[in-house]
């Protein structure tokens, strides 16, 4: 039987996670009383048990503490079930947001802000997060994206870092990028700007992509670049890093950045397991 523990920061997608396993043909289960978790996995894992999937959801209630489940899985685990636990995350800054836009309160602040209850969650929650097999971090990550995430870990079971690389092309005219943690001016290229019939074109479009290619600093820029992420990566998951966004910046972020960035994304896409996805920031802004 294959068990899987949901939990995570409230707003975190635990949720969307559960509905998404349940299409995955897991049995999920949310927020059991803790007091019914230890009977519930003894059903479950009897021999003529039917069910072979399992997933239990597990949050933070006012009316709960917290320390009480993690005790019962640990004495799980004593007793011989083995689980893997996913935690669900984003950054505070994008969790309270999506409070703000869906007017709820936080289970621990239903009379205060809710940043101290997502401060307060975070320190609950810390000891758990660091024993999780995978944490998926939601910040910027579209439902699709989350979906092929959770498909990779759990159909087809790719050995997983909880580490979600974002490709970003941007315009440096629009400013460089807050949430970047690296970041690669492209502006030594020659602009295809200047070329009257690529102007109004994009990276996305062959003809840039090709022109941009046709030097040989780009080539050489982009084999340099994969050889120092393909060192920085595994490092970044040895220190538990979950996020890694590497942005490409020219001077408009439509040409050069965009091709650059969507080379980079086809050659890291299948080289390493870890999550990958693209995103060009200005590519639809005005010339």
């Amino acid at each position: 039987m294959r068990f899987v523990v949901v939990t995570g920061m409230s707003g975190g997608g635990k949720s969307t996670a559960l509905k998404m396993l349940e299409d995955l043909g897991f049995y999920c289960v949310d927020n059991l009383p803790v007091p019914l978790i230890e009977k519930f996995v003894e059903l479950i894992a009897t021999p003529d048990s039917e069910i072979t999937k399992v997933a239990l959801g597990l949050d933070v209630r006012a009316d709960q503490p917290f320390g009480d489940v993690q005790k019962t899985l640990e004495k799980l685990k004593t007793n011989g079930y083995s689980f893997e636990i996913l935690f669900m995350d984003a950054s505070d800054t994008v969790l309270v947001k999506r409070y703000k836009e869906t007017r709820r309160m936080h289970p621990l602040s239903p009379d205060g802000r809710i940043a101290e209850g997502v401060e307060r969650e975070r320190e609950i929650l810390q000891d758990i997060q660091k024993k999780a097999d995978y944490v998926i971090d939601t910040s910027n990550l579209l439902t699709r994206e989350l979906k092929e995430e959770m498909d990779r870990i759990f159909v087809q079971n790719e050995e997983y870092n909880s580490l979600m690389v974002t490709i970003l092309s941007f315009g440096f005219k629009n400013g460089i990028p807050a949430d970047a943690d690296l970041v690669f001016d492209v502006r030594f290229l020659p602009n295809p700007f200047y070329i009257d019939e690529l102007k109004h074109k994009t990276g996305n479009d062959k003809e840039v992509q090709d022109y941009v290619m046709s030097f040989q600093e780009a080539s050489v820029f982009m084999d340099k670049l994969v050889d120092m992420l393909d060192f920085l990566i595994p490092n970044y998951v040895k220190e538990g890093k979950y996020q890694l966004v590497v942005g490409i910046g020219c001077t408009g972020g439509k040409h050069r950045s965009v091709t650059l960035a969507n080379e980079l994304y086809a050659r890291l896409k299948d080289r390493g397991n870890y999550g990958i996805k693209l995103y060009h920031r200005d590519v639809k802004q005005g010339v």
